[in-house]
């Protein structure tokens, strides 16, 4: 423990100075330009800062708060010109966000080395010279890592801003100021947000702006050091990349075949750039007679790949001229630029050509749409599929033979989804098998969620063998996790399916929705389903011998999966299969996680060392039998408290009405709208769980991540148990890890921002409701860990968040002001619409996992 006070206490002594300290120097001097002269936001925006934290702690309302600043503070009288104001204060803190973000980011790679976090270089020294090393090296050798990147829409920083960020961070380590105070003079002057709602392909070039300006380097540079570090290792998809940008069309009309084609297209010719970049630089090197010739004929070749989408090289056409070069290096020319080659041919295995493996996602109720239609056509049914028997209708799906080649359909989703079925042999082709082999089906509760898309595989090709696509079922509801088990059995026990299985290798790959089972079941309760249905779902894998794999639908704030996620993955038991770790990466995660090469190699280091620890120790998190029943419990009582919520005839008007969520589709920064379907009235089934999680943070109260919790643990309590809850924290790593993040989203809570709600006519009673449990919760987590204060054990995400939660309170204050005066009858409606999406940026890009 001394040891430990020592490393916290020196990693908070480098945050105080790399971090806290620097941003405070050039924060002033941001206040300081002259942006607008006339009205001195920057002078008055540290005073704004402290007159909102002073008030609200008082209880005053934001329209109180604002209105009073005004009086107090400035000469600024009339509504328009306070608008005015206030939306320059926004403008600012926007921008110091972006400051904070790239100082820390800089500072980061130093403040880690004083925190005992598990690295893999000492995974690999603590086992090398033990008993089982074989059994890790074999591990390590096999073992996989995928980080699948979305689009969905949580990410604001557009690719000009994050040019600026990433010379900050090249400026902030050396303390140039005079860079600094130009780029920070660049970054005053640059729109931080979007005109207009991104297009699917928009989205898909800004992730891929982080391919190839982050990850090609980052994932070649880091398999090249583990490599150095074990002799012999040969695993070039230790960690790889998937996409759903252009892929994924669940809930986005906007998500088309054509628009699949040109991002297949856009990460293959991009992939081919940055090939050409590096063969470039080596024919600048390896001018030896004869083995110029070669690189320089590669070098040609990757360039006409780079404009022309009809050029495309086969993985073996790069490699192999490669692999040449390399042999006539070794037995001619003594190894000269050996290693820069290797690194090269290295990039090559990982990405091949396709840099990413681009996702195909679709909601089941699509795809029964599309069954029908065609059935309906084809004269097997009059109107529905409920004229057929189950039986009848797998019959038809597993037998009948059907040409979907020429198949003309009005109806425009069903026309495009068997338009993009059949053109995915050719992406294949251009981009190579892995570049989309994968076809992900939201809300699969049943057994068709899985056959009917077999059977639109079937009907498009005339050759099953050719079917190289693994279909992959996403169990999201608690009646999907429910429902798991007897699915994947009555799978398993369909013929067709299972040579389909067998020629994809003897792998199903399942994915778990933590999003949308968190919004079904309350945190606990989805949390403990997955793990539950994981386990399931690994024996029966098992029993069928089939290698199950599973593919981990996160987002970033605990409340979809997010937190600290290495813990989830070192937590996993030894009967849930630990073969790769497979997992989303989104919006303001992709930046604040792995937006630069020092962020994604920790990351990615982080996750294979989760798996290597669960591989090696996974005794370790087993959990008793005495253990489960309590987690059992725990999971009932605090899914019936967040389920009572979930009921409550307020709960909707209420994130409606007091957060921004109605006002997100206003907000520009995604393709797919907020919700699903077309309906007037809104329903919780309908609503993303971006949406819905991202409402409770800007309302600060992380509704979705803890509530429950405390109602449960008090109940234990209650039974005189309490040390059974210490002991659970103490010694199951799963419990203490969902215990651990929950902190997290208690941590962001803030509920002085909405107290004056407890006194509102409409929604007092929600509100108390709401803080009861906050407040409950919180008292319950610091008994069971005995710690004094939240996330007591993680001092630096604690400073963290304690800064930028400072920095965005006047943006917080401001959205609720806006939405207090769209609640009265104002002639400003426009103007104070406009000031709760403006808000939305700033505050959530500051929690940098929020949503």
């Amino acid at each position: 423990m001394k040891n430990s006070i020592i490393t916290e206490n020196t990693s908070q002594k480098k945050f105080k100075n790399l971090i806290e300290k620097k941003y405070l120097v050039y924060n002033s001097l941001f206040l300081n330009l002259p942006y607008h002269e006339d009205v001195g936001v920057g002078q008055l925006l540290p005073l704004l800062s402290a007159y909102c934290e002073q008030s609200l702690s008082a209880s005053q309302s934001p329209i109180e708060i604002i209105d009073s600043f005004f009086d107090i503070h400035t000469n600024i009288k009339t509504e328009d010109d306070r608008n005015d104001f206030l939306f320059r204060v926004i403008s600012y803190i926007e921008r110091q966000v972006v400051l904070f973000d790239s100082i820390e980011d800089a500072a980061l790679p130093s403040i880690r080395q004083d925190v005992e976090d598990p690295r893999l270089s000492d995974m690999i020294s603590q086992t090398r010279n033990g008993d089982h090393w074989q059994e890790v090296f074999n591990k390590l050798n096999d073992f996989k890592v995928r980080i699948v990147l979305t689009a969905h829409p949580t990410q604001f920083y557009q690719p000009a801003v994050l040019d600026i960020m990433s010379e900050l961070r090249g400026q902030v380590v050396p303390n140039n100021l005079n860079e600094i105070d130009l780029l920070l003079n660049q970054l005053g002057l640059t729109s931080l947000i979007n005109s207009k709602s991104p297009t699917p392909l928009e989205e898909a070039k800004n992730i891929i702006y982080f391919c190839k300006n982050v990850y090609y380097n980052a994932i070649g540079e880091l398999y090249s050091r583990i490599k150095g570090k074990v002799k012999n290792l040969d695993n070039p998809e230790i960690v790889s990349l998937g996409f759903w940008p252009g892929g994924d069309r669940d809930g986005n009309p906007y998500v088309t075949s054509e628009v699949t084609k040109k991002v297949a297209n856009e990460l293959r010719m991009t992939l081919m750039k940055c090939y050409y970049s590096d063969v470039k630089k080596l024919c600048s090197k390896i001018t030896f007679k004869h083995v110029d010739e070669k690189i320089e004929a590669l070098r040609d070749d990757l360039y006409l790949s780079m404009f022309n989408e009809a050029h495309c090289l086969t993985y073996e056409s790069i490699l192999e001229p490669l692999l040449e070069i390399k042999k006539d290096i070794q037995e001619k020319y003594k190894d000269l630029y050996l290693n820069d080659l290797q690194n090269t041919i290295d990039k090559v295995s990982i990405f091949k050509t396709h840099f990413a493996s681009l996702d195909i996602r679709q909601d089941h109720s699509v795809h029964k749409q599309v069954i029908t239609y065609i059935l309906r056509e084809e004269g097997l049914i009059n109107e529905t599929l409920e004229e057929l028997s189950t039986e009848e209708l797998i019959d038809i799906l597993l037998t009948r033979k059907l040409d979907l080649s020429d198949f003309h359909a009005d109806d425009p989703i069903v026309a495009d989804t068997i338009a993009n079925i059949i053109q995915l042999p050719s992406i294949q082709a251009s981009n190579g098998e892995q570049g989309c082999h994968r076809y992900i089906i939201s809300n699969s509760e049943d057994i068709f969620s899985m056959l009917f898309v077999f059977a639109l595989f079937r009907w498009t090709t005339t050759d099953m063998s050719k079917i190289n696509f693994d279909i992959i079922p996403l169990f999201e509801t608690m009646v999907g996790m429910t429902e798991a088990g007897q699915i994947m059995e009555q799978i398993f026990n369909t013929d067709a399916y299972v040579e389909h299985l067998k020629r994809r290798n003897s792998k199903q790959t399942m994915m778990l929705g933590f999003s949308d089972g968190t919004k079904d079941g309350g945190y606990l309760k989805a949390n403990w389903s997955i793990y539950k249905t994981k386990e399931t779902l690994t024996a029966l894998c098992e029993k069928y011998q089939f290698k199950s794999i599973f593919f981990d639908g996160r987002g970033g704030p605990p409340a979809r999966g997010g937190g600290k996620t290495q813990r989830f993955y070192a937590s996993q038991g030894p009967k849930i299969s630990n073969e790769e770790i497979q997992l989303t990466i989104q919006g303001q995660t992709i930046t604040s996680t792995y937006g630069t090469k020092d962020q994604f190699q920790y990351s990615c280091e982080q996750l294979i060392s989760a798996g290597l620890y669960n591989f090696t120790y996974h005794d370790k998190a087993t959990i008793s039998d005495a253990s489960r029943c309590l987690l059992e419990d725990l999971s009932e009582l605090s899914f019936k408290k967040y389920d009572a919520l979930k009921h409550h005839e307020m709960f909707i008007p209420y994130l409606e009405n007091v957060s921004p969520l109605k006002y997100y589709s206003q907000a520009k920064i995604g393709s797919r709208p907020v919700k699903r379907g077309q309906k007037k009235q809104l329903e919780l089934t309908d609503l993303r769980a971006i949406s819905f999680v991202g409402s409770w943070s800007l309302l600060k109260q992380n509704i979705p991540g803890y509530f429950g919790i405390g109602t449960a643990l008090k109940s234990i309590k209650d039974q005189n148990r309490l040390d059974d809850l210490k002991a659970l924290y103490r010694e199951v790593p799963y419990f203490k890890a969902l215990i651990s993040n929950s902190m997290m989203s208690l941590s962001k809570c803030y509920f002085e921002l909405t107290a004056y709600m407890g006194k509102d006519a409409t929604y007092s009673d929600f509100w108390h409701i709401l803080f009861d449990e906050y407040q409950l919760s919180k008292k319950m987590i610091l008994e069971i860990t005995e710690y004094d204060e939240l996330m007591e054990n993680e001092p630096i995400s604690k400073r963290s968040i304690k800064n930028r939660e400072a920095i965005v309170l006047p943006l917080l204050v401001i959205q609720q002001y806006a939405l207090q005066k769209l609640g009265q009858d104002t002639a400003n409606k426009v103007a104070f619409e406009k000031m709760v999406v403006r808000s939305v940026y700033g505050n959530i890009n500051a929690s940098r996992n929020s949503v």
